[in-house]
């Protein structure tokens, strides 16, 4: 069956298609409409469609680059009928597109109408979308500015196409052309293929209509959080596997967002980064952030090992590497200044996984040259405590999500329930222990003397439990030592044991039914017991 020429009244652009080429696209794809933001790629596209007999259907900056390279194509307005409108917000959105898009090809209802109604079929359509993403993350972008690059008629190009795709195709992303022309030239551009553009083309809508409820939930919540939670993540890493080697794994990332933590960081030298040195490393690099002071942060498995701080790096390293020195060994450690050749003489004396600093001197990157597989990262100035304020974790048939624990009580609220036998410890050591006990896996104890830990206890069932491997770390360094608990004892025997092993202070959030018991073992044993109000679990 022919179908009689449409009289198009778009300046002697007739539409002469049978029935079967209308089903089968395949072989006789004739219309593309192009309106891309992102030009790479362009021009051998377009010049590849015409060689293969293709008319061209254009917009815009789309239009004139091809205009100016040469490249037949026809404008938009001009086979629609209908000008541009309102400084181009309207363009595309018209009848005569979308109906070219969507009507079904198999469909007599749907055949008749189309030529009824002057609509001849558009059979491929390159979009790739305004940089709302990449607008939103520069600094003093205003909110009208943002607003402007909400794409409008090319999300619905795509959602037209994408619907579509049985007779039409979409392309999204220039990593597409090349396989289309050459399927195009070969005559092997399938069903399947259309069907995973259209999914592609679907994956970006969806994560561009994430990133624009995004930026306009953003600030408008406060400490809540959406009732609705769209999040549109793309791999920004593939690992070789999770955290065993059965387990596929990948590091995504927020298109468009600015970049921070691990995403902000360059990798000098060493090995691929893994699934747990990801992890790992931001939760050293979260830890040590928080500190003023020059500090290091010695992270296995999850939980910090050993922390110091000191008037200079190198001290700090020390220190941090002396809290637990058997655990430190193939450990993470994160520095919060610049590393210089001291600390590299230091460290390459021992075996690292990964070290993480704003910076590295030319004479320390010479000397961690020698170890060919440990893994140099170089972090921003900063470090987040979660991706965009949110702490997601996915569980049996949902997820969880909660704001990260950025609280921490200022020293001068803390109540004194104790006064203890020695002088009142140092600021800056209570701080370091009560900051380190945030970021250990709870039942989290952490000792410190001197401004560095001696001995943590992590992960335990039982908070006596983490006491009792604390002080067992520390061994003798444990006398004069300040504890930081990460909530609060239930009973006075975790108190008890660590005035044995001859803890000054302890310090914890208080809260809990017996906390007379606890108070009263601490005058009576001359500890020094501070109370928080602030707990910080971390499971």
């Amino acid at each position: 069956m022919i179908l009689p020429c449409i009289l198009s009244p778009f300046r002697g652009f007739p539409l002469r298609f049978s029935m079967k080429e209308w089903i089968f696209p395949g072989n006789a794809m004739a219309t593309a409409l192009i309106s891309v933001y992102d030009k790479t790629g362009l021009l051998p596209l377009a010049k590849g469609l015409v060689n293969l007999g293709w008319d061209l259907l254009a917009t815009g900056g789309t239009l004139k680059a091809l205009g100016e390279a040469g490249v037949p194509v026809r404008e938009v307005a001009d086979y629609t009928g209908a000008p541009e409108a309102f400084g181009g917000r309207v363009k595309t959105l018209h009848p005569r597109i979308h109906g070219g898009l969507l009507f079904r090809r198999d469909d007599p209802a749907h055949v008749a109408d189309a030529a009824r109604l002057g609509i001849g079929p558009i059979d491929l359509v390159v979009v790739n979308l305004y940089p709302f993403e990449a607008t939103v993350a520069k600094p003093g972008v205003t909110a009208a500015e943002c607003i402007e690059q909400i794409d409008i008629g090319g999300p619905s190009m795509i959602r037209s196409a994408s619907k579509n795709h049985a007779t039409v195709t979409v392309l999204t992303d220039p990593n597409q052309y090349e396989s289309f022309l050459k399927k195009q030239a070969e005559g092997t551009w399938s069903l399947e293929d259309r069907r995973a553009c259209a999914l592609a083309a679907f994956q970006r809508t969806a994560a561009y209509d994430a990133a624009i409820s995004a930026w306009m939930a953003s600030g408008a919540l406060g400490e809540g959080l959406p009732e609705r939670l769209s999040i549109g993540l793309e791999a920004k890493q593939t690992l070789r596997y999770g955290e065993n080697p059965h387990q596929p794994a990948a590091f995504y990332v927020r298109p468009g967002a600015p970049a921070e933590g691990i995403a902000a960081c360059r990798q000098l030298q060493g090995k691929e980064l893994s699934f747990n040195n990801l992890l790992d490393a931001d939760a050293a690099a979260r830890t040590v952030f928080q500190f003023a002071a020059p500090s290091c942060v010695i992270v296995k498995h999850n939980n910090p090992c050993g922390v110091g701080r000191g008037p200079h790096v190198l001290e700090a390293f020390l220190k941090a590497q002396a809290g637990d020195p058997v655990s430190s060994f193939g450990g993470i450690a994160a520095f919060n200044r610049p590393v210089g050749v001291e600390v590299a003489q230091a460290m390459v004396q021992s075996f690292w996984e990964v070290v993480m600093a704003p910076a590295f001197s030319p004479e320390a990157l010479a000397l961690f040259a020698a170890k060919k597989q440990l893994r140099l990262l170089e972090t921003p100035a900063t470090w987040p405590l979660s991706a965009h304020g949110l702490d997601l974790r996915s569980i049996g048939g949902g997820f969880l999500v909660q704001r990260p624990d950025d609280a921490f009580t200022p020293v001068d609220q803390w109540q004194v329930k104790a006064t203890g036998k020695g002088p009142k410890p140092l600021v800056e050591d209570m701080v370091l222990a009560q900051t380190v006990a945030k970021a250990v896996k709870s039942n989290a104890i952490v000792l410190v003397r001197d401004g560095g830990t001696v001995g943590i206890g992590a992960g335990q069932m039982s908070r006596v439990d983490s006491v009792e491997i604390a002080c067992r770390k520390a061994g003798d360094r444990a006398r004069g030592s300040i504890l930081g608990s990460d909530a609060f004892f239930p009973f006075a025997d975790g108190l008890e044991l660590a005035a044995q092993h001859g803890v000054s202070a302890i310090i914890e959030p208080g809260g809990s039914l017996r906390d007379k018991d606890v108070i009263e073992a601490a005058q009576r044993l001359g500890v020094w017991l501070f109370f928080t109000g602030t707990r910080h679990f971390r499971h």
